[in-house]
């Protein structure tokens, strides 16, 4: 993704897949602590094949939330995820920058 694409534009790609048959997911930053590399409101979509736009994290974690996207598009049902040094996930998806994040990922119709 272009550090140019702002919330609007991803919210714009969302809808154009939307338009276009796809089933799409949205993940959305809902809280940072520390030095969390994109701020509250930051957003990706994610369509049902991997494609995806936008930034929760500067490229930290963007890999592992496509992937619970993925999963929330398959069953529907919504999910609040975690991220941060203390968790011992931050390693293995690279937020060692020293912030924490949540991220809420929900289907979009």
């Amino acid at each position: 993704m272009n550090d140019a694409v702002l919330a609007g534009d991803v919210l714009e790609y969302a809808e154009r897949w939307l338009g276009e048959g796809r089933e799409v997911a949205l993940a959305t930053v809902v809280e940072t602590w520390g030095s969390a590399p994109r701020p509250v409101g930051s957003h990706l979509v994610v369509d049902a094949e991997g494609n995806f736009e936008g930034s929760v994290s500067g490229g930290c974690v963007e890999g592992a939330v496509v992937g619970e996207a993925l999963d929330v598009i398959g069953s529907g049902a919504p999910r609040m995820l975690e991220f941060g040094v203390a968790d011992e996930t931050a390693w293995r998806v690279g937020l060692s920058c020293g912030g924490r994040i949540r991220v809420f990922v929900e289907k979009i119709a």
